[in-house]
C-alpha cells in the first residue's frame, strides 16, 4: 500500500512540475487520497441447484470485502484536476489473489463553473443519478445494481474510457458523455444479448435541477443521502444509447440481428433535515430498458457460488436484475438524530429500498424488497455498521413465472480513513 501511494504522489508531482511550469502564477496542487473498506458477513439461502466447489448447497455462510476504493485526487493547478480511484470488489474465498485496478484515471480543464471537459477512464455517464454514485455513502447496504445496466458486460464496473462535458449554472446542473465501450467476452447464440462487433460510441446525459442546497459535481459519484447535513431536492432525466450495440447472434453473420441499446430514465431526489434533528431521505425514478428484444439478465452480487442453478434465476444469489423493459424504483429512510449506543454516539438510520420491473422476457412482475438499518458513529460514514436483508423473487424456467421467494441476509462494516 505505501509503494502504491508513493509511487501515485510521484506521478502528480511530477505533472504538476511540468505544468505549473507554464503558469504565469505558482500554485502549489494538494494530494488528497483516501481509502474505504466495505467488510461482509453474510448468509444466503441459495437458489435451488446450485454448487460451491461441485458441491450441491442450499445455503452458505461467508465473509468477504465487497469493496475497496483508494481515491487519490489533486487540484494540479486551478485550471487543471486530477483524478483516480484504485480498488476492486468482491473479494472473497473463491480467489486467494487480491488485485488493486485502476477503476478511474482521469483529467478534467474547467474554462468555467458552467463547463467543464474531461478525458480518462471514469464513471462519467447519464441515465440517472444512481449509475454515478457514491459507494461510501450508500443508504441501501448495496446500490441499485440494475442501474449499471450494461456492468462487467462492456465496461469495468461501471467504468468507461470516454470525455465528457459538465457544468452549473444557476440551479441546473448537467452532463454529457461520449464512451466507447470495452470489446464483450462472448458471442450471443440466439438470444439477444451484447454484439461482439466494433463497439459503437455510448451517448449519455443526464440534467438535474437543484431547488434548495446544490450539490457538488466535483466528482462523478453522487451522494447517497446526506443525514441531517444537507438540504437537498432534485428532479432529473437522462438517456443512454449505443447503436448496434446487441445482437442475436454473430455480428459478423448477414443473418443476425442488430439492436440499438436505448435507455431513458426520470426520477428525484430529497434530503430533508427536520426541526427536531432527525432527517428524511427518499428517492424515486422510472426507467425504460430497451436493450433489444427479450433481453434479461440474472444478477448475483458478490455471489458465493460457481455454478449450477435449476430455477431462471441460475445458481446463488442471483434474480432477473436486468432487462428490457421498464422499472420503478424507490428508496425511503429515516434518520434519528444522534443517540448512545455502548457509549458512543450513532445516528441510526432504518432504511427500505424496492425495485419493482415489468421484464418482456418474464411472465410475471419482478419486484425485489431490500430492508436495512445504518448505525452511522457520529453520523459519519467514516465508520459505519449496517443490517441488510434482501427479498428477492425465484422464476420458475419452465413457465417463466414467480413460484416464491428467498432471502440473504447481511451484517456490514464500512471504515474509510478520513
Amino acid at each position: 500500500m505505501e509503494i502504491l501511494k508513493n509511487g501515485i504522489v510521484t506521478i502528480v508531482l511530477f505533472l504538476s512540475t511540468i505544468i505549473i511550469g507554464q503558469e504565469k502564477k505558482e500554485f502549489k496542487p494538494v494530494i488528497k487520497w483516501n481509502m474505504t473498506s466495505q467488510i461482509w458477513l453474510r448468509f444466503s439461502d441459495l437458489n435451488e441447484g446450485s454448487f460451491i466447489n461441485n458441491e450441491l448447497t442450499n445455503s452458505f455462510m461467508d465473509i468477504s470485502i465487497r469493496r475497496l476504493r483508494i481515491p487519490v485526487s489533486s487540484q494540479i493547478t486551478p485550471k487543471i484536476f486530477l483524478y483516480s480511484i484504485f480498488g476492486g470488489n468482491n473479494y472473497n474465498f473463491k480467489n486467494k489473489t487480491f488485485q488493486l485496478e485502476v477503476l478511474d484515471l482521469y483529467v478534467e480543464y474547467t474554462f468555467d463553473k458552467a463547463f467543464e471537459v474531461g478525458l480518462g477512464k471514469s464513471g462519467w455517464q447519464g441515465l440517472n443519478r444512481w449509475n454515478i454514485r457514491s459507494a461510501k455513502t450508500l443508504m441501501g447496504l448495496d446500490s441499485p445494481l440494475f442501474t449499471l445496466n450494461a456492468v462487467e458486460k462492456n465496461d469495468d464496473l461501471g467504468r468507461l474510457f470516454g470525455a465528457w462535458i459538465k457544468g452549473q449554472f444557476g440551479k441546473i446542473d448537467y452532463r454529457i458523455a461520449f464512451n466507447r465501450p470495452f470489446l464483450p467476452s462472448a458471442i450471443p447464440s440466439g438470444e439477444v444479448n451484447f454484439a461482439n462487433n466494433q463497439p459503437r460510441v455510448k451517448t449519455s446525459s443526464y440534467v438535474k435541477y437543484q431547488i434548495f442546497e446544490h450539490e457538488s459535481n466535483k466528482s462523478a459519484y453522487q451522494t447517497g443521502t446526506y443525514g441531517n447535513a444537507k438540504k437537498v431536492f432534485n428532479i432529473g432525466a437522462g438517456f443512454q444509447f449505443q447503436e448496434n450495440a446487441m445482437s442475436d447472434g454473430d455480428a459478423t453473420l448477414t443473418s443476425t440481428k442488430l439492436y440499438d441499446m436505448k435507455h431513458w430514465a426520470v426520477d428525484s431526489f430529497l434530503n430533508l433535515p427536520l426541526a427536531n434533528n432527525d432527517a428524511i431521505t427518499a428517492y424515486l425514478g422510472y426507467y425504460d430498458y430497451n436493450f433489444g428484444k427479450d433481453y434479461i439478465r440474472n444478477v448475483g452480487a458478490n455471489n458465493p457460488t460457481t455454478g449450477g442453478g435449476t430455477d431462471f434465476n441460475g445458481a446463488g444469489v442471483a434474480f432477473p436484475m436486468i432487462g428490457t423493459g421498464t422499472t420503478w424504483y424507490m428508496q425511503f429512510g429515516y434518520a434519528f438524530k444522534e443517540s448512545k449506543i455502548l457509549g458512543e454516539s450513532f445516528v441510526v438510520q432504518p432504511n427500505i429500498s424496492i425495485q419493482t420491473s415489468n421484464w418482456d422476457a418474464l411472465n410475471d412482475q419482478m419486484t425485489v424488497y431490500d430492508f436495512g438499518v445504518n448505525f452511522l458513529l457520529n453520523g459519519k460514514h467514516n465508520t459505519k455498521f449496517s443490517f441488510g436483508y434482501q427479498h428477492r423473487p425465484i422464476f420458475d424456467a419452465v413457465t417463466i413465472e414467480q413460484k416464491g421467494y428467498k432471502g440473504m441476509a447481511v451484517l456490514q462494516y464500512q471504515v474509510s480513513l478520513k
